[in-house]
């Protein structure tokens, strides 16, 4: 009897403890899409007024910095959570690991952002119109995925919203799958996408920068995202924690092992 009440005790409190782990997965999801949803559209005003004024004071860096580095955590304090979640999983321990994580996110969305900026100073119908083609790209692809986030049709049509609004900035795997596939093809057009601003600049340069102020903008965009792609593969060759049970995969990058986890049921609640 004793031990029966022991046993019954100790299940309880397991049980407990996991549904709290649970409820900081499920918030740090929130927080992931509050961070993007209101951060990236602050980060490229920013970055425009500054490209705009030409000068800038340490502040204003500062604060740049520290957006960029606010959305690239949020991803970093995500995936963590989530491997606390996941029994199946490794933890994502070690400063290294996050680091080389966070390093990936951020300098892949700082090269993309002065992309983008760069397009609104040519035209910005034409930048517009990209960042709502690759927002419906996202939205599409989330469809076709089928994802089972919610129980609630209208919120699981909101996340996939979400979902591709995310895509337009960053990689996010949306539904528990390999990921070697599409994250080398998001990045592949990353990559043409960011090249083809570049060379259109080059081709007709704006009024507004001259070759001494294009140049170090120029540089300062491939350097980023050639870091970003170089943190990315240092990561998911050496740090990614991948146990022999697992298929390849990760969770902000990569899907669960289990089908029923309570990764597929977020925000179900």
């Amino acid at each position: 009897m004793y031990d029966s009440n022991t046993t019954n005790f100790m299940e309880e409190q397991i049980d407990l403890h996991k549904e709290v782990i649970d409820r900081v997965t499920d918030l740090s999801m929130l927080r992931l899409f509050e961070t993007y949803l209101e951060g990236c559209p602050q980060l490229i005003l920013q970055l425009y007024i500054l490209l705009e004024h030409g000068q800038a004071n340490f502040s204003q860096y500062a604060a740049i910095m520290v957006s960029c580095c606010a959305i690239s955590w949020s991803t970093v304090d995500y995936q963590v959570a989530l491997r606390k979640s996941l029994p199946d999983k490794k933890l994502l321990n070690g400063l290294c690991p996050k680091i080389t994580y966070l390093f990936y996110k951020f300098f892949t969305l700082l090269s993309w952002m002065l992309s983008v900026v760069l397009l609104l100073f040519l035209n910005v119908k034409i930048a517009l119109f990209m960042l709502l083609f690759l927002w419906l790209l996202g939205v599409i692809w989330a469809f076709k995925k089928n994802t089972q986030f919610c129980t609630s049709v209208s919120m699981e049509f909101l996340y996939r919203i979400v979902v591709g609004f995310i895509l337009i900035f960053t990689f996010f795997n949306i539904k528990g799958q390999n990921t070697k596939c599409p994250m080398s093809c998001y990045y592949i057009v990353r990559v043409l996408g960011t090249l083809g601003i570049l060379i259109v600049f080059w081709v007709c340069p704006l009024t507004i920068f001259n070759s001494d102020y294009f140049i170090p903008i120029s540089i300062t965009i491939v350097l980023t995202l050639l870091l970003g792609i170089l943190f990315l593969i240092v990561y998911y060759g050496t740090f990614h924690p991948n146990r022999s049970e697992e298929t390849k995969c990760d969770e902000i990058d990569g899907k669960p092992v289990l089908r029923e986890c309570r990764m597929r049921y977020f925000l179900m609640e």
